[in-house]
């Protein structure tokens, strides 16, 4: 399908979508939504394919809502709750819980790293939460901004977030809504790490291709969904499921690869298998 809102491209096995309206810092739209999801499908399909970066064009990364969209919104739309979502699940595999419009980046089966080049406000905060790993560039700034806007804490705000910087920190971003530096983000636990502006996106790909030459995809895609259905589980389930998938582990080609190039002092040709 042809994008509007993004572009997306494939390199050195990396899967790159930048959201792409920049005279409006990346501001969310609904049909940018369906075109993340149709992005977020091809990588997901493609073997080449052992990464995936979310970023954005120009100086933001994502400054919330299209305010002008919010303001077509009526009161009896806000107020069906049982309204059906206009997005479908990315997996039906998955729990319930990874499957609602602004919760199914987990269920991608390749790692998601959102490399934040600018203000990450309100859903472009929530957009950045649910992906795996975040990187940021030291002019980056953050704000959950709803309750500057009447809102609430949207998308599975109050159920990750605290799980990511803590109860505190969690509740300071959230009733506040005031602008956190990058420098904060990292020092919370929101972002992974910052790099200067300077180098920042060569340094998010230098992590990236790192990933995808030297790791196994397999491993990737069930720690990552060990991680996060692990937020759901007892230790007991959680120990139980990973027995098993370590005696899948065993038989896999990509175990057998890992033990040969260790053994053999060479680089890994992993095949996902």
């Amino acid at each position: 399908m042809p994008y509007i809102n993004i572009t997306e491209k494939v390199n050195n096995s990396v899967h790159t979508i930048l959201l792409n309206r920049p005279d409006r810092l990346n501001a969310w739209t609904e049909e940018m939504a369906i075109e993340i999801k149709q992005s977020m499908d091809n990588a997901a399909k493609n073997d080449d394919v052992k990464v995936i970066i979310l970023s954005g064009t120009g100086r933001g990364f994502c400054a919330g809502a299209d305010m002008d969209s919010l303001n077509t919104i009526d009161a009896n739309e806000r107020a069906d709750k049982n309204a059906e979502s206009p997005y479908k699940a990315f997996d039906n595999a998955w729990p319930l819980d990874f499957q609602r419009a602004q919760t199914w980046f987990p269920s991608v089966p390749k790692p998601i790293i959102a490399a934040i080049n600018g203000p990450a406000a309100g859903l472009g905060l929530i957009l950045s939460m649910w992906c795996d790993i975040r990187f940021a560039s030291k002019s980056a700034v953050f704000s959950t901004a709803f309750s500057k806007r009447g809102l609430i804490a949207e998308h599975g705000l109050s159920w990750l977030l605290p799980r990511l910087v803590g109860m505190g920190h969690a509740m300071d971003m959230t009733l506040t809504a005031r602008k956190i530096t990058a420098e904060e983000a990292e020092k919370i636990g929101f972002v992974n790490k910052t790099f200067s502006d300077e180098t920042f996106i060569d340094e998010v790909y230098k992590y990236a291709e790192t990933m995808a030459k030297d790791v196994s995809p397999r491993s990737m895609k069930i720690m990552k969904k060990q991680l996060w259905q692990g937020l759901l589980q007892g230790l007991d389930e959680a120990v139980g499921i990973a027995d098993n998938d370590m005696v899948d582990s065993f038989l896999s080609e990509d175990f057998k690869e890992g033990v040969a190039h260790f053994i053999e002092k060479r680089a890994p040709n992993f095949t996902g298998k």
